[in-house]
């Protein structure tokens, strides 16, 4: 029996190869674009950029015969079910034409007859990646329970991606909020949720676990984000909730019964308050710092009755000056942008790290924008106070969390936009002028199988330098003693 099914498969590959043993022979000219999965006509990638393989969105074919011509020199010629190139050869390819383009010609055999379909091009940007891949949560769409999910890193000019942590190594764990500084994942922090929470600082491969929750604070240490300088690194502490919606389009809401704004120490183990961002009525939430470190950006809203009224729950973006040489903020906080003001509510500011732009996310309500569907892209230009919808890469689907790689010319962000469960990621080049290029989904070696049998979503992506040195099993022993660091809060000026 197994030498009967050896013998078919055998011959299966064999009639495989010998629809594809030759290039195409009088293909009929179709003039429509390639239906191909994913939609890589047109976009602009970086030259060291994994393989834009794709699948024909056509079933049942026999053959894809594809080449690739660059306007500066080289060709490559594929042949198969699928157009999966070889690494080597592609980098060889988008490295000789960096500034230029690519031309893609597709040919598909179905049914014995072959078509050749319009050529579409891609463009290699010239402005380098310069980082080593991307770090990035996956969990099940639903949020309503754990199950498995964990902090997960990728290799961008390849297909290769290794967990950083994973939950099924501490009963009911849940991670997440994870920063490097400005992608150096030497110094690294993220948040543990559950029976063992805690606040991981990892500087220069060692880790303290700091006490997850402190009675003066009110809530947890969460969504942090580091100072240009690698001294100080800025919190927000929540008293969030979920609820959960019953009608088709709406799934899960958060918000926060409080949350205040604050920058720690990881030297001295100091909380350092200031009572302008500690308020009783109103929410300081996601703080981020300017690339100089000289100002401190976040959102704040006016503390509503939740739940009933949570779709008054609106935020805008504000600053405070901050003097790192004294650890003391301003006398003012002023509103850079107000969101309330038009109806909407902002949330994940990101400063680029050229000190240009600040990317934002703007929706109807609240702060959890993966899950609204009206979610859009914003950017804000520091230098003229001005603001527009990123038409270019938005869709009509949730499009969300965002980061910078740190020469400001690529962005990462996920978008629901592929079926409108799974939010997945997205890059989008940005040129000199704040233009962005259209957005191409995360490269995958067999991109059709990856996202149609993945059951997990993206979220809180971010640019990684270099791969995160990251000892997951003994990390998972230090989660289970419960040893903690306490930390000491400073008391509120002002």
């Amino acid at each position: 029996m197994k030498k009967l099914i050896w013998s078919l498969c055998l011959c299966l590959s064999g009639l495989q190869l010998l629809s594809c043993s030759s290039g195409p022979e009088n293909p009929i000219q179709v003039s429509q674009l390639p239906p191909i999965y994913p939609d890589y006509v047109g976009v602009t990638v970086p030259a060291e950029i994994a393989p834009l393989n794709f699948n024909s969105v056509e079933t049942d074919i026999d053959c894809m015969d594809v080449v690739v011509r660059g306007s500066k020199g080289g060709e490559m010629h594929v042949q198969g079910n699928e157009a999966d190139f070889d690494i080597d050869d592609w980098h060889q390819l988008t490295q000789q034409n960096k500034g230029g383009q690519l031309s893609f010609t597709v040919c598909i055999l179905k049914d014995g007859q072959w078509k050749q379909y319009k050529d579409f091009s891609v463009s290699i940007s010239p402005y380098a990646l310069d980082e080593w891949g991307l770090t990035y949560r996956r969990i099940a769409p639903g949020y309503e329970a754990f199950s498995k999910m964990g902090l997960y890193q990728r290799n961008l000019s390849t297909f290769d991606e290794y967990p950083i942590i994973e939950n099924t190594q501490v009963p009911g764990m849940c991670v997440n909020c994870h920063s490097a500084h400005q992608t150096d994942p030497s110094k690294f922090v993220f948040h543990v949720r559950g029976d063992h929470g805690a606040t991981m600082f990892q500087i220069d491969g060692q880790r303290e676990w700091l006490k997850a929750s402190n009675d003066q604070l009110g809530g947890s240490m969460v969504y942090p984000y580091w100072h240009p300088s690698g001294k100080y690194c800025a919190f927000s502490t929540n008293q969030t909730r979920q609820g959960f919606h019953v009608a088709p389009h709406e799934r899960i809401e958060v918000f926060d019964h409080s949350s205040d704004v604050f920058v720690y120490n990881p030297v001295t183990h100091e909380i350092i308050r200031d009572s302008l961002l500690s308020t009783k009525d109103w929410s300081e939430n996601s703080p981020v710092f300017s690339p100089d470190g000289h100002t401190l950006y976040y959102m704040t809203c006016k503390q509503q009755d939740y739940p009933i009224h949570y779709k008054d729950e609106k935020y805008n973006l504000c600053k405070i000056a901050f003097d790192p040489e004294t650890d003391t903020f301003g006398e003012r906080v002023d509103t850079i942008f107000n969101a309330v003001a038009m109806g909407k509510s902002l949330t994940w500011p990101r400063p680029s790290y050229d000190g240009k732009y600040i990317l934002f996310t703007l929706m109807d309500y609240g702060y959890f924008s993966i899950w609204h569907k009206e979610s859009d892209q914003w950017l804000l230009d520091l230098r003229t106070g001005g603001a527009r919808e990123l038409k270019e890469i938005n869709s009509t689907d949730a499009d969300s969390y965002h980061n910078w790689n740190l020469n400001s010319h690529w962005i990462v962000f996920t978008s629901r936009r592929g079926d409108g469960l799974y939010s997945r990621l997205y890059l989008t080049s940005v040129d000199g002028r704040g233009r962005f290029s259209k957005p191409f989904l995360l490269p995958q070696r067999h991109p059709k199988e990856y996202y149609e049998e993945s059951i997990y979503s993206f979220n809180t992506p971010d640019f990684t330098k270099t791969k995160v040195n990251f000892d997951a099993y003994r990390a998972g022993r230090e989660i289970a003693s419960d040893r903690r660091l306490e930390t000491k809060v400073c008391s509120p000026t002002k």
